[in-house]
């Protein structure tokens, strides 16, 4: 492995672990800047995702750098039109696979729902600028990290089924969720294809961009969607009993 990827995963790491110092930092701050403890109590936490998250990602291209630079020149790469098709049609198979991993886990008894989905949402409505980190940067750098780094350095000895295998395993250990092992191998293997069928990392990221945002836009229009539903059901019921 390029000592960049190292340098590359031990950053994330970091960010990750990051809150334990991070967020007593912004109390710390907070106190200085005269915040009341129960607004520093709130916004900690979001502020820090959206200051760690925005150091790695820049920390990561900059590493990157030469690499992407040399990349532009790869004659292994999918043409640009195979490439957007392959984005595009990317998004119709993450949103497939995670549908059939979801039916497969409650077949399986797996409760549904995430902790960690239902906890990123507490932080939008926070601060609406996680938005970016959970639509954007978090995609960006989960694509570079799992898919370009950590799978691409085992489908250089394994095979693609254990590649994205192994990938995926560690995908959802990073989201303490591996209860959930099943949905989070369905798109790892989902983002993988997508990444050697054309060799452009921006394929796989693209369509994971696109499923995140999707999310979080149904999520923050639950309530609405919920209402809309229940209106059609009454709306069909009248018309049933004219009819």
């Amino acid at each position: 492995m390029k000592k960049e990827y190292w340098f590359i995963l031990i950053v994330y790491i970091a960010m990750q672990l990051s809150g334990l110092v991070g967020i007593p930092i912004i109390f710390f701050m907070g106190d200085l800047l005269g915040w009341e403890v129960q607004e520093t109590r709130v916004m900690a936490a979001p502020l820090w995702i959206i200051i760690s998250f925005s150091i790695t990602i820049l920390i990561t291209l900059l590493l990157l750098r030469n690499e992407m630079k040399t990349d532009r020149f790869s004659k292994d790469k999918a043409p640009v039109s195979t490439s957007v098709a392959w984005a595009i049609g990317g998004i119709f198979l993450a949103f497939i696979a995670q549908s059939v991993a979801a039916n497969i886990e409650m077949m399986l008894g797996i409760e549904m729902g995430s902790e960690n989905t239902q906890q990123i949402m507490g932080f939008i409505e926070t601060s609406a600028i996680v938005i970016l980190v959970v639509s954007i940067i978090g995609p960006i750098l989960e694509e570079i990290i799992f898919r370009k780094i950590i799978f691409g350095s085992l489908h250089k000895r394994l095979n693609f089924f254990l590649s994205a295998l192994i990938s995926s395993l560690i995908f959802s250990l990073a989201h303490g969720e591996i209860e959930h092992l099943i949905l989070y191998a369905a798109m790892g293997f989902t983002f993988a294809f997508l990444y050697v069928k054309t060799n452009r990392i921006i394929v796989p990221i693209f369509a994971h961009v696109a499923m995140n945002t999707f999310v979080v836009i149904m999520q923050l229009n639950m309530e609405r969607i919920e209402k809309w539903l229940i209106e059609m059901e009454n709306l069909q019921v009248i018309i049933g009993g004219l009819l």
